[in-house]
Parts: structure tokens; sequence; C-alpha cells
């Protein structure tokens, strides 16, 4: 579980509180996440004086789609003429200045970024970062960007230059996705379908790590796997295997620690147990399904996620190799 903490939305007390929580107790492994702006690497320092990952998770570059303060290029469709085009709460130079005190410090750094004009100033800011220390350097510290809901192909292309990993909500397009939902009565129809777009990302190499926002949405992985699958804008699903894995290794690799995720010898004992169905291939495009379902291919089966399939059901979860839930 990645926690993301901060001065502007709990307190230090409250993060290093809920780390030695995790660490005294059975349950997940939780990683926190400090959401402090720095301008040097000694202020970075605190990083490791909280126990924390990185600075990064909700440092707010601008606000949210429902509450019109995502910050836009170009005005809300339902602002009624006022013109208005959201909230920004860091510009370029103040991101540049993170990443730099970060890379600096050997720390992740991070911003929560919705709008299109947000992640443009995220992008903007890593590029004069990279430009001062290195692209080596700064891609090598996995910077992340929560959210990053309204990409446009040139902040595609910069995500994969810059080796910036997009931590993203694929139930956020189930909730809100649609031409019905609230993307397109904030956006119009034409910008509302450009959000999400997963399956852009991934062809463009860009890291994916999915996750729930929760208390947002629920802490519903399987279901986050199946609303990335089936995502209300065609053009951006991705297969089942490619979701899954996001919302496995993905978290794993956004922390830097690529031997984790996965059931291979070394890696850590962290895994669930589930009862399902009939293990299945699904695959967004039928070119690709008619080939991979073939027993031939040695495509490893997922369970059915179609739309009103019955999601699996956890039978035990083990963490570090100690059962930490077990019905079976």
């Amino acid at each position: 579980m990645h926690e993301c903490a901060g001065p502007d939305i709990s307190g230090e007390d409250d993060l290093t509180a809920l780390l030695a929580l995790a660490a005294a107790r059975p349950g997940p492994r939780v990683f926190g996440y400090w959401a402090q702006a720095f301008t040097s690497a000694k202020e970075a320092e605190i990083i490791q004086d909280l126990g924390a990952a990185g600075a990064a998770g909700d440092l707010f570059v601008d606000g949210s789609l429902g509450s019109r303060t995502a910050l836009l290029r170009e005005p809300y469709a339902d602002a009624h003429g006022t013109g208005g085009t959201g909230h920004g709460y860091l510009d370029a130079d103040a991101v540049a200045a993170h990443v730099t005190a970060c890379t600096e410090a050997g720390v992740q750094a991070g911003f929560h970024a919705i709008g299109d004009a947000a992640v443009g100033a995220v992008t903007e800011g890593v590029r004069a970062a990279a430009e001062k220390l290195g692209t080596g350097r700064v891609r090598a510290l996995r910077h992340r960007v929560e959210h990053a809901e309204m990409l446009t192909p040139d902040t595609i292309a910069d995500f994969a230059a810059l080796g910036l990993t997009a931590s993203v909500q694929p139930a956020f397009d189930a909730a809100w996705g649609g031409e019905g939902g609230m993307y397109a009565e904030r956006l119009g129809t034409a910008r509302a379908r450009t959000l999400n777009p997963f399956a852009a990302l991934l062809r463009a190499g860009v890291p994916l790590a999915f996750g729930s926002d929760a208390p947002v949405t629920p802490l519903d992985p399987w279901g986050g796997v199946r609303a990335a699958a089936f995502h209300r804008t065609p053009g951006h699903r991705i297969s089942v295997r490619a979701a899954f894995t996001a919302h496995t290794r993905g978290g794993w690799r956004a922390l830097g620690r690529d031997r984790a995720g996965v059931l291979v010898p070394g890696a850590p004992a962290d895994y669930a147990v589930w009862r399902t169905g009939e293990l299945v291939v699904q695959a967004p495009d039928d070119r690709i399904a008619r080939w991979s379902t073939d027993p031939r291919s040695g495509t490893p089966g997922l369970p059915d996620l179609a739309p009103g399939a019955r999601l699996p059901h956890c039978l035990r979860t083990v963490v570090a190799g100690r059962t930490v839930h077990d019905i079976l």
C-alpha cells in the first residue's frame, strides 16, 4: 500500500504512526510518501527522518475535475461562460526545483496532476531538471505522477523520455467516464474521451502503476483491472494481462523494487489465493484474442473479468511469508 501523506493532507505524526503500526502488526506492507515541496537537497533529508519512500504522492500541482479545480488549457465545458480553467498550485519552476532537490538527494519525487495544463507543467519542470542534472540521473529515480488523467501525445512522449511513472486509477473511468458521466459534463464529450489513455501510455513504454486513490474509489484491485480492460473509451483499453501486471508488479516497480510482485524463487513471499471460475485470456482487440487464446500460445489465463462476471474472492493473504488473512 502506498500511503500519500503530507503537510496539506495529514501530518508527520499521522504518517509515522501508520508506518509504525504497519511494522508492528500483521497486514499489508505500507510505504509512505511525503508531499512537501523542496528547494534544496538539505530539505529533502526529512524523507529519511520520516521513514518515507519518497517526496511524492499528493503534492498538488492542481485540484480535481469534479470540483473544477484541475488545471486545464481550455475552460471547463460547464463553466457557464466564466472562462474557468481550474487552479494551479505549483508551476513548472517549482516542479523543476523539487525534482532537482530530490534527485540531488537521491529521493523519488512526484506530483498530483490531473488537468492537461498541470501535467504539462510537470513535464516542463522535470525536463528542466533533466537539462540541469542530466536525463539519466533524473530517470534513475523513477519520479512519478499521480492520476495523470488528461494527457496529450506530447506529454505521453515526455513521460517516456523522462522515465516518469504514471500512478493511475482505472476505477476513475468506471465511475466518471462515458458520454453521460462527470468527465463529459465537465469537459464535453470530445475532451472526455481523451482521459486515462492507458493503451497509449503502454505503447510509449511508460511504466503504469494501478491504484485506487482510496477512499475516492474502493480498494478493489480486480475491479481496477476490469476497468482498465473494459475502459469506457475502447481505444484506451489494455489486455487483462497488462492490467494485472500494472496492479501487481507495477506498484512495486514504482517503488524501485523490481523483484517483488511476482511468484519466483527469491522474490518476497507476498501473495493471495483467490477463488474464481475458469481462467481465460482477454484482450481488447479481437485480432489478438484469436491467437492468444490458443493453448499453443502459452499465454497464461486470468479470471474472466467481463462486465457482469463475478470477481474473484480472496481466500488467503500472505505477507512476507506470514498468513494475515485465511478463510480456507
